[in-house]
């Protein structure tokens, strides 16, 4: 039975390997797949005792996307711009391949499960970190007309904008892309994808009301078994629609099965089984 894990720390509550199983049923594939707990300062280690173990491939989950995409012999041309990586392939020359499949997952979730639109559309991006990283360049391959990334701390976001500029060039050179602190964020937007963790934690980002676009979009990247504060928020001020990651993590596990196993499960009836289980 080929082995395969998603390590992250914390990583009890995953829902990885609910999904990864589903999949494997769906495409009467014979994979075992886990939660994989590691130290913070012994990832290569523990990525190494895995693959010895006979382990195949990894999904990679917060703290350890940047390591993981060092760890890597080589790197899809996506992961090489993110600086993240969320899939790892252990190949049979003993070399590691690392590729993020997180905004594919993202792009999908909006697009084909919430018919969201992206082109042409204003952007407001919360967060300057590996997870906001992950995500720009499948946004900007949708051809937005505005990112703008917002940051508490503002000198990130604009480092991150400077990181990024060559790659919003080639991929959508009609986007306009900048950054800066909650205090910059300026004009109507389209779309609001909350890309911090602090919603989690009852913290709501310090963005204005007036930011919110006639028939805006809201985005959390993270979920849980209620709604964020980042989602609460968004429903008090009106918005057409309110998301959360919930599809997100379904769909870039997807993308990582089908890198492994070679085929694309069906994401409906399983991420149709997640929401479920929220509510049982």
């Amino acid at each position: 039975m080929d082995k395969y894990a998603v390590i992250g720390n914390p990583i009890a509550h995953s829902k990885s390997p609910q999904i990864h199983q589903m999949f494997a049923q769906q495409a009467d594939e014979d994979i075992m797949y886990e939660a994989l707990l590691s130290p913070t300062d012994e990832f290569k280690e523990t990525v190494e005792a895995f693959r010895k173990g006979g382990g195949m491939g990894l999904n990679v989950t917060v703290p350890f996307k940047q390591e993981a995409w060092e760890l890597a012999d080589e790197l899809s041309d996506y992961a090489k711009k993110a600086g993240a990586v969320n899939t790892l392939v252990f190949r049979e020359d003993g070399s590691i391949y690392g590729t993020n499949t997180d905004g594919i997952g993202l792009v999908r979730d909006l697009v084909e499960n919430h018919h969201s639109q992206i082109q042409g559309k204003r952007i407001l991006i919360l967060g300057a970190g590996g997870a906001v990283r992950g995500i720009l360049q499948p946004l900007l391959m949708q051809l937005p007309s505005q990112i703008f990334i917002a940051n508490r701390t503002p000198e990130r976001a604009t480092e991150l904008v400077a990181d990024m500029q060559e790659l919003a060039q080639q991929n959508s050179p009609v986007c306009e892309l900048a950054g800066g602190g909650f205090n910059d964020i300026e004009g109507e937007y389209d779309l609001i994808i909350n890309g911090t963790a602090a919603s989690l934690q009852g913290i709501m980002p310090p963005i204005p009301e007036s930011c919110l676009a006639s028939g805006v979009h809201c985005y959390d990247m993270m979920y849980g078994g209620r709604p964020t504060a980042f989602e609460f928020w968004c429903e008090d001020q009106g918005a057409t629609k309110v998301m959360n990651g919930l599809g997100m993590l379904v769909e870039q596990a997807a993308e990582s099965f089908s890198i492994w196993r070679t085929k694309m499960p069906d994401t409906k009836p399983v991420l149709e089984a997640m929401q479920l289980s929220w509510l049982a």
